[in-house]
């Protein structure tokens, strides 16, 4: 490929909604083109990499036994009625109608679809086991698109699906993939974590993310500094610090203007853990509960939609107003008839605490929970922060920032159930196949890779998934003899079996070795007038920043041997 005759523009200047260095690092480098928020262009260079971490994914997948399909991108409103997901997803999903007025949605994953497939395609325990996967568009509604495609509208997942007679079955394609992601990843160069996760949802079932340490992640990965716990922040347990305060009889204190933990512990001069926060939970049908949370920590909202479901969401102010008779920051659970009251179990012995008192510009101090509230449930509805203690052992919990690459679920019967995905065993007793689901977001691991490799100056690809193996570097391209010289080892190098760009554009030197930093192809060849007199080529490694002057005759072989070493690096 002839950088003349290539579909790249690098810019100079950094792009000014890059929102993170792998997002800085795509747009600059001409990797992808943003169209609208949350939705991209990747261009060759950067559908180049992509192609080559499908590949990757689809050798792993093939080897577990795995066989590739295309979903539908769009499907009717009923089945995902029937799974309960219709109203579930929320805003999340792109709904539209069709000329008929007929419900569908854009797909933002396509468990339901699978399971209809196996409705009718599975009859006996014979059957089974069965890996299905895709590598397809989804589409989710993001409400704050962020970093570039780490989070985008519009992304591309290779989504697989295990069917199974038992869990003894699915447990066995569960580990089948987690070895699989394993080896994707490390294929693909990344550092990376396995940490325990919430279903979310997918489901309620054992789950595992692989999440790699970067400054710009999204997510957070909580670490046990004395043991190999590892969980994201939805899924992570920690053990807090029991307080109580001086208990006694509940009295009122004016705070006027006061409804945040920070505004109302800074008025009494008080820690924000002598708070209660009281929040108020609504569901379609007059259903109602109220959380009660310490206020030194936050709801953890996966374990509030595991546990009551996802059409429990955080009540308006007219809402909280109509049952408590005062605004957002003033209310508290004293008083309060017909709503069930769940609180962290953190407060299950708590005392002298202070709350909203349900009528503006107050509230109480005193409270004593066993006391004065009748809770249903002592639950973990926190969300853990640092210096929490581990569950496992004494360490202190660690939090990181993180970025999930990949996902895998145990579905178990939650959708064959529901949709009517049955098999009959070798006793013709009718029964629900058990599914498991396994997600990877391609974009990510480019994001990834630019996040935890590259530098001020640009990508470093690992060799795995660069978008070319070398850039050929061509000095004074006008000469003739120069030129000739590229060209032949070009040519050579190509034969080699190496993927060669040859930056042939008649600009300075200095743009060419500043544009071969910015894309970050793993090796650098250059011919120039200096070197053709010696007859010899520089050959500069992008990752370590090292420069072999090297015989005309000895650069394909000296390219074969940094390959090799690049490559052994990753699988080290």
């Amino acid at each position: 490929m002839r950088f003349t005759k290539s579909l790249i523009a690098t810019l100079r200047e950094d792009p000014k909604e890059a929102e993170s260095k792998s997002h800085r690092i795509l747009l600059r480098g001409g990797f992808i083109k943003q169209l609208a928020s949350g939705i991209h262009t990747y261009l060759p260079l950067g559908w180049c990499i992509l192609m080559k971490i499908s590949t990757i994914i689809r050798e792993e997948l093939d080897r577990i036994g795995g066989q590739e399909l295309l979903l539908p991108a769009i499907s009717p409103k009923e089945i995902w009625e029937a799974s309960g997901r219709w109203q579930d997803y929320g805003d999340d999903m792109f709904r539209f109608k069709d000329r008929k007025e007929r419900d569908y949605c854009l797909c933002p994953t396509h468990e339901e679809i699978v399971t209809d497939i196996a409705r009718t395609k599975i009859r006996s325990y014979r059957d089974m086991p069965q890996i299905w996967y895709q590598i397809q568009t989804k589409f989710r509604d993001e409400p704050r698109p962020r970093f570039g495609v780490i989070r985008s509208r519009q992304f591309i997942m290779k989504d697989s699906y295990t069917l199974d007679v038992d869990e003894k079955g699915l447990d066995k394609s569960f580990n089948l993939h987690r070895e699989a992601y394993t080896r994707i990843f490390k294929r693909c160069g990344l550092k990376f974590e396995i940490v325990d996760a919430s279903g979310g949802l997918m489901g309620t079932g054992e789950s595992k993310e692989f999440m790699a340490r970067v400054e710009s992640g999204e997510d957070i990965i909580v670490a046990c500094s004395s043991c190999d716990y590892r969980a994201n922040l939805e899924a992570a347990q920690g053990i807090g610090q029991v307080t109580s305060f001086e208990n006694g009889k509940i009295t009122e204190v004016h705070t006027p203007g006061k409804k945040t933990v920070d505004e109302v512990s800074a008025f009494l001069n008080i820690l924000p853990s002598n708070l209660v926060k009281t929040i108020f939970y609504t569901a379609p049908n007059n259903k109602h509960i109220i959380i009660l949370l310490r206020g030194d920590y936050e709801i953890n909202e996966a374990t509030i939609h595991n546990k009551f479901g996802f059409s429990y969401q955080p009540a308006t102010a007219d809402e909280i107003n109509k049952v408590f008779g005062a605004e957002p920051g003033y209310i508290g659970p004293q008083g309060i008839k017909g709503v069930d009251v769940y609180a962290d179990d953190i407060l299950k012995d708590c005392t002298g605490m202070i709350t909203g008192a349900n009528h503006n510009n107050y509230h109480i101090k005193g409270l004593n929970i066993k006391r004065d509230v009748k809770v249903s449930e002592f639950l973990n509805l926190r969300t853990v922060k640092p210096g929490d203690t581990c569950t496992r052992c004494e360490g202190k919990l660690e939090l990181y920032s993180g970025l999930e690459l990949g996902h895998i679920f145990k579905l178990g019967t939650k959708y064959t159930e529901k949709l009517g995905a049955t098999f009959l065993d070798e006793n013709g007793k009718k029964k629900p196949i058990v599914m498991g689901s396994y997600g990877i977001g391609l974009e990510r691991i480019m994001a990834c890779a630019c996040e935890q490799k590259g530098d001020d100056n640009g990508a470093v690809w690992p060799i795995s998934i660069a978008p070319f193996d070398i850039y050929l570097v061509v000095l004074n391209p006008s000469e003739k003899e120069i030129t000739d010289a590229a060209t032949q080892s070009a040519q050579a190098l190509t034969e080699a079996g190496f993927s060669v760009i040859v930056d042939d554009r008649d600009v300075t030197a200095g743009i060419k070795f500043n544009d071969s930093d910015l894309l970050g192809i793993p090796i650098r060849v250059t011919c120039g007038p200096k070197g053709l007199k010696k007859n010899t080529f520089d050959i500069y490694m992008r990752e370590t920043k090292e420069i072999f002057e090297v015989e005309r005759t000895e650069i394909v072989a000296k390219c074969i041997e940094i390959k090799e070493h690049l490559y052994r690096r990753i699988n080290d």
